[in-house]
């Protein structure tokens, strides 16, 4: 049987490029190679496509360095043929065009904006090119915080309290702080208990997140908002959830399937037990080895476990999720679920909670990048 040749894109033009990264080293080093050519296309931070570039398979985040896709000696511009579908992917040498072959499918192991929000997707449809993920309504629904909380709440699933700014309304020379009593006062009509989450609406990896505890303390919330600003000009102020972040991994590999769904799984924060008062920031997720781990199945009675489950496939359906996302939920002391946000690309190194967690569930990181790829192909 030939191998089947995968194009893996990884970097992107998001503040997660070396996210991004590390994940399309996992997935480069795990994929299964008797089954799949992998063809790896590196986007740098402007949104050049190259190929022959700095071989991702070596990059991690042990020496505390973020990879970054460059231009090298060696790489060649990728230039794309939207006419030719599966035959239209080039690299460029000098005058001419090299043809990099019949790619049967694209695995884009991207991350926010430029890669997670529908636009990748758009384009690969556009070719008629089979890839891995979500489709474009789901993507760019799911990348925005706001929208992702209006389908949820409209299929009767319950989300934080929260409100959303345009931040092109307020002031950027005072850093916003001449909006604060505005912001504030909205913020009070409609009655968000503290701690506040401040978070950009089109972001991931926890960029631009501030978490704020002094009630009535307008400068205080008037510059959370103004770090959001940095990454989205749509800002969302969320109610602080007292309760468990439990997530879900979820899995529809081939179109129509019915979801599947993981033993739900938790990010234990170490640094809480010595009085830290920690949440779950880019520093927990990806470069303090010592701030949290992961246990799988999360430590929750098998019902409520259950109950989650049941709550995370509903709301991919929601969105009209396919191929795989994370369902980052809420579990209260008194039991009830709200579902945070759906990331459809989710981390994906073999240490992320996405992998790790179908792992605990009987599907090991190969065999799952294998299920991705083979639930896409015609």
């Amino acid at each position: 049987m030939s191998k089947k040749r995968i194009v893996v894109l990884y970097g992107g033009r998001a503040d997660e490029h070396p996210i991004s990264c590390i994940s399309a080293a996992s997935v480069l080093n795990a994929i299964d190679t008797d089954r799949f050519e992998p063809i790896p296309v590196g986007i740098t931070k402007d949104g050049k496509w190259i190929v022959n570039g700095e071989d991702p398979r070596g990059w991690s985040l042990d020496n505390g360095v973020m990879p970054e896709v460059t231009i090298t000696e060696g790489s060649k511009m990728v230039v794309l043929d939207v006419a030719l579908g599966q035959d239209g992917f080039f690299a460029q040498n000098g005058n001419e065009l090299e043809s990099l072959g019949h790619v049967d499918a694209v695995f884009p192991v991207l991350h926010g904006p430029y890669g997670e929000d529908g636009t990748v997707q758009g384009l690969l449809e556009m070719m008629d090119v089979p890839y891995v993920g979500c489709g474009v309504l789901a993507s760019a629904a799911c990348m925005d915080k706001h929208y992702t909380k209006v389908l949820l709440a409209a299929a009767g699933i319950p989300v934080a309290p929260g409100i959303t700014l345009d931040a092109r309304e307020f002031d950027a020379a005072t850093e916003f702080a001449s909006n604060g009593a505005d912001i504030l006062a909205q913020v009070q009509a409609a009655s968000l208990k503290y701690p506040l989450f401040v978070k950009p609406s089109r972001a991931g990896s926890s960029f631009g997140v501030t978490k704020v505890e002094h009630e009535g303390d307008a400068a205080e919330l008037a510059a959370a908002v103004y770090e959001a600003s940095k990454h989205d000009w749509r800002v969302l102020i969320e109610q602080g959830i007292e309760g468990r972040e439990i997530e879900c991994a979820v899995l529809a590999a081939k179109p129509g399937d019915k979801p599947r769904v993981s033993w739900p799984g938790e990010i234990v924060l170490d640094r809480r037990n010595e009085g830290d008062d920690q949440f779950y920031d880019f520093d927990s997720k990806y470069t303090d080895a010592q701030a949290s781990h992961v246990e799988v199945p999360a430590n929750l009675p098998k019902e409520t476990l259950e109950r989650v489950r049941e709550i995370a496939a509903k709301g991919f359906t929601a969105v009209d999720g396919a191929g795989l996302s994370r369902v980052d939920t809420f579990v209260t002391p008194d039991g009830e679920i709200m579902i945070n946000e759906i990331n459809t690309m989710p981390g994906f190194t073999s240490i992320s909670m996405y992998p790790k967690a179908w792992d605990a569930t009987g599907l090991p990181y190969t065999d799952l990048i294998t299920d991705l790829i083979e639930g896409i192909l015609r």
